[in-house]
């Protein structure tokens, strides 16, 4: 087993070159590419924490807060029309909402929201964050048995303009995740 924590990022542009001396894996954008960058990483060493960082879509607080997330939604899954819960996985043993995210003392924790969509819906008044990655990544470190920690930094208000609060957000976001990291002991 790996000692060393593995962070992974969905793009790049998120770390920022500004995590040197860290084990970093930048898995792509949306579910399946988060899922398939972490399965495979593990296939090689299994680490012994799995962070991930990034930016996220919010409602509920603003842009610059960093959130721990420690419960997770995957919120593009619906098949109510069959009789099924909202957001429920038909035929899962999973519950709808995973609680497997480490809490960091003195950081706001809240439940993230995961989909392969960039959402700036009324839906995503359900969530404290809205991403694309971190629900797959807590999955698999829940069935894995490997902690896991979540951390995303607000980039945009998840409504009209979250698109060009975004990208003009992503240099701050990487030194703030940084800084948080460094607070957190990891």
């Amino acid at each position: 087993m790996q000692t060393r924590p593995l962070l992974i990022f969905a793009m790049e542009q998120e770390s920022q070159d500004l995590f040197p001396g860290y084990d970093v894996l930048h898995s792509g954008i949306g579910k399946i590419n988060a899922a398939y960058a972490l399965t495979t990483r593990l296939a090689q060493a299994a680490p012994g924490l799995v962070i991930n960082l990034g930016t996220a879509g919010s409602r509920r607080h603003k842009g610059g807060t960093i959130v721990n997330c420690t419960r997770f939604v995957q919120r593009d899954m619906n098949v109510t029309p069959l009789g099924f819960e909202k957001w429920q996985t038909p035929f899962s043993d999973d519950p709808v909402t995973i609680a497997h995210g480490l809490a960091i003392e003195g950081v706001m924790q809240g439940i993230c929201g995961t989909g392969d969509s960039f959402d700036i819906s009324a839906e995503a008044t359900h969530f404290d964050v809205v991403d694309m990655e971190a629900y797959a990544l807590a999955l698999i470190c829940q069935r894995r048995s490997i902690p896991f920690l979540c951390l995303k930094y607000i980039s945009d208000g998840a409504n009209d303009d979250a698109h060009t609060d975004f990208t003009g957000t992503l240099r701050h976001a990487a030194g703030e995740l940084l800084s948080a990291l460094k607070k957190s002991n990891y």
